[in-house]
């Protein structure tokens, strides 16, 4: 191999590695799309104020409506049972998924919080919804990422977002308590999924 060919190669490389990992399409989202948010404490806002919740500060950086559909201290199984009639409701052409958190918090098993996610996608997209996953991690000194919200959004090729939520709830800048981030917390969680979304090509 030439000195040119091998430099050629290892620039290619460089340029590859900074894009960062690749990742899934969504469908563009024209001015008048709903974005449904659906979760637990984490979407509802606790911590900070109705109008600091990541859904509210995500439709204004966006310009669409975002629909925060949070309940507190939901699990995933609940989750799940909730979730067909306010998509029914709701009609959005996006849902963003952040949901298993309880599931941690109750050690109920990372087996049938997987299973109720990946069953919530399933049920998004049999109704022609598109998807978007956020990784909640599990509370402790610091917090530590759950692999397999990464596994799923990898197995059903969707967009996630795996890393804000640990780093807001390591930081206590950024968080209100143990397991809830504050308004500066939730704003970042807001920038990170606009900027999976600007990635996805949705907005």
């Amino acid at each position: 191999m030439t000195a040119r060919r091998a430099f050629g190669l290892a620039l290619a490389a460089l340029l590859l590695a900074a894009c960062g990992p690749s990742v899934p399409k969504l469908p563009k989202l024209d001015s008048g799309a709903v974005i449904l948010a659906f979760g637990d404490s984490l979407t509802y806002g606790t911590g900070a104020g109705r109008e600091e919740a990541y859904p509210t500060v995500l439709g204004r950086l966006i310009g669409r409506k975002v629909v925060g559909a949070g309940v507190p201290g939901e699990t995933s199984e609940q989750g799940l049972q909730r979730l067909p009639a306010l998509l029914e409701e709701v009609k959005p052409q996006l849902l963003i998924l952040c949901h298993g958190g309880n599931d941690f918090l109750r050690r109920t098993g990372d087996e049938a919080a997987a299973r109720n996610v990946r069953e919530m996608i399933r049920l998004a997209k049999e109704q022609g919804v598109a998807v978007m996953l956020i990784a909640t991690p599990k509370p402790g000194f610091g917090a530590s990422k759950v692999k397999f919200y990464e596994d799923i959004a990898k197995e059903l090729a969707i967009p996630v977002e795996p890393d804000v939520l640990a780093d807001v709830l390591s930081s206590n800048k950024y968080k209100s308590d143990l397991v809830h981030p504050n308004a500066q917390g939730y704003k970042r969680m807001a920038e990170a999924v606009a900027k999976i979304l600007e990635k996805a090509g949705a907005i």
